[in-house]
């Protein structure tokens, strides 16, 4: 089974800018393009930079949430700010929550590797403790070595 730990975390906030994803739950190849379609678009034209400004710290989370029976997808800050128009407050549960660490060559990779681990691996595997819903998270926390590292975060409960 993959490494992975299980840490218990205060409630957090995140703050997200956000995209519907079109794409069936089955076909990860085309939910992966819609997200890095977004991320690049919300980097090009400036709109997580000035999110980056909101940021209580260096992190940037790429959230995943079903709201309305409709797949979300959020770049994200850890903020203490309120939302502004077209963002979106992401409020995480205190509670235990699986933690995935990794790296990868770009952004997308370490988002793709750790949603692989995690859910293809882990979760599946996994007999003392359940996802049962809510938001999760990729989280970018910095570079180092030419590679950008991270960890994923899904709440869980235990059987």
């Amino acid at each position: 089974m993959a490494d992975y730990t299980l840490k218990e975390k205060d409630s957090f906030t995140v703050l997200g800018l956000g995209t519907e994803l079109k794409s069936d739950y089955t076909d990860y190849a085309g939910i992966n393009k819609e997200k890095s379609d977004f991320w690049q678009a919300v980097s090009q034209d400036g709109r997580l930079d000035t999110l980056k400004t909101k940021a209580i710290n260096d992190y940037v989370f790429a959230v995943n949430e079903a709201v309305n029976n409709k797949m979300m997808h959020y770049a994200g800050v850890m903020t203490e700010a309120s939302a502004s128009e077209g963002d979106r407050i992401i409020q995480f549960p205190k509670g235990e929550y699986l933690v995935v660490k990794g790296e990868g060559k770009t952004a997308d990779e370490l988002h793709n590797t750790l949603a692989g681990i995690a859910f293809g691996q882990v979760l599946s595997e996994a007999t003392n403790f359940a996802y049962v819903g809510g938001p999760n998270a990729t989280v970018e926390m910095g570079q180092r070595n030419g590679l950008v590292f991270g960890e994923m975060w899904i709440p869980v409960v235990r059987k």
